[in-house]
């Protein structure tokens, strides 16, 4: 394959993914309160789901960045026992791991805020 192809191919992927989640989460949204409307239009009480408090959206993403970030780890270590060179991959696994350390902590501040203010 040409060079210039690939480097096309991934720009329009780099570029192209992101838009395509969001229009995808958009659509999601959009079609969720779509249905709540018509729900309410033809007489169903329809609860409202609350939503995360800004802790535990905190916690989860630091629980879900943590774990993506060993597993990624942990695979790259187990390739590299095969192919050294991978083990410098598995190193890159560290930046996930050290924002969902980020996260527990705001989750752990905002927690001791909210003791602090009651």
């Amino acid at each position: 394959m040409d060079n210039s192809f690939l480097g096309l191919v991934a720009i329009v992927l780099i570029f192209g993914m992101p838009m395509a989640l969001m229009y995808t989460c958009y659509r999601i949204r959009k079609l969720r309160t779509d249905e709540r409307l018509a729900a309410l239009a033809r007489g169903v009480d329809v609860p409202m789901v609350p939503e995360l408090s800004e802790s535990a959206r905190s916690r989860r993403w630091g629980i879900l960045l943590v774990a993506g970030a060993l597993g990624y780890i942990a695979t790259f270590i187990l390739i590299g026992r095969v192919e050294p060179d991978a083990m410098i991959a598995a190193t890159f696994g560290i930046i996930p791991l050290t924002v969902g350390i980020g996260f527990f902590v705001d989750h752990a501040l905002i927690q001791r805020d909210a003791r602090a203010s009651h």
